[in-house]
């Protein structure tokens, strides 16, 4: 097992919206959300989760699906968990990578940037598995942008992995591209093995999200102009 731990980009401004996000996630989680595996969450996230079909169902012209109500479950969804080892995951993604990026961007920007990305994320999803009556929620599609984005911006950074062999611990340096190039690879071959009639139905992780929300990422980054001032790779 290997786990991403901390990079050594130095970044050089506060990443306020970057603490924003994790902070709402973090209070709707604990504030919001019922107990995780409980009637009432599943409740939540029938409401406020992206539940494919209906989305198609209201782009379609379905009057029984109100298109307003279903656009907005794309925004809502991405700030929902369905435990704390879903939402620690996450964040903790969020926490390593975001801050550059948003130093990258400007405060601003890097707010529409995430959201967009999301947005990407789960109309990738939809559209691989439009049937879906599962509901969809996290931020990983996002934050799934913001590590396309990294990567693009900051591919010779290093980043520390925490390695378990058995029972031996370790501590690796891998470049950023290794590390994020073989994360996005894996989601890639997950999304192909996945995207099954069954899945539709039986939910699990939404790997089609990642996918999507990595490539804008990739793609994205290059369309915002970089914050005047910010540096790269350590140089203006």
């Amino acid at each position: 097992m290997i786990f991403p731990i901390r990079d050594d980009q130095p970044r050089f401004s506060t990443p306020f919206v970057n603490y924003f996000i994790i902070g709402l996630n973090i209070a709707v989680y604990f504030l919001v959300e019922p107990p995780a595996y409980s009637q009432a969450l599943d409740i939540l996230t029938a409401q406020f989760g992206l539940i494919p079909h209906d989305l198609t169902r209201a782009v379609a012209g379905a009057p029984q699906y109100p298109l307003l109500a279903s656009l907005l479950t794309i925004f809502t969804s991405m700030f929902l968990h369905g435990n704390f080892l879903h939402i620690l995951g996450n964040l903790w993604f969020l926490w390593i990578f975001g801050d550059n990026v948003e130093d990258y961007l400007g405060h601003f920007p890097y707010l529409i940037f995430y959201l967009l990305c999301g947005v990407a994320a789960a109309l990738t999803d939809v559209a691989i598995n439009p049937l879906s009556k599962v509901p969809m929620i996290g931020a990983s599609g996002a934050i799934a942008g913001i590590m396309g984005a990294y990567i693009v911006l900051y591919p010779r950074a290093r980043v520390q992995m925490l390695v378990l062999l058995i029972v031996f611990i370790t501590f690796w340096w891998l470049p950023a591209w290794v590390f994020l190039g073989f994360w996005f690879l894996f989601q890639f071959i997950a999304t192909s093995l996945t995207t099954t009639a069954a899945n539709h139905q039986t939910g699990g992780i939404a790997f089609a999200a990642h996918v999507g929300g990595f490539v804008a990422g990739l793609i994205m980054i290059k369309m915002f102009p970089r914050r005047a001032g910010s540096y790269r790779y350590g140089t203006w």
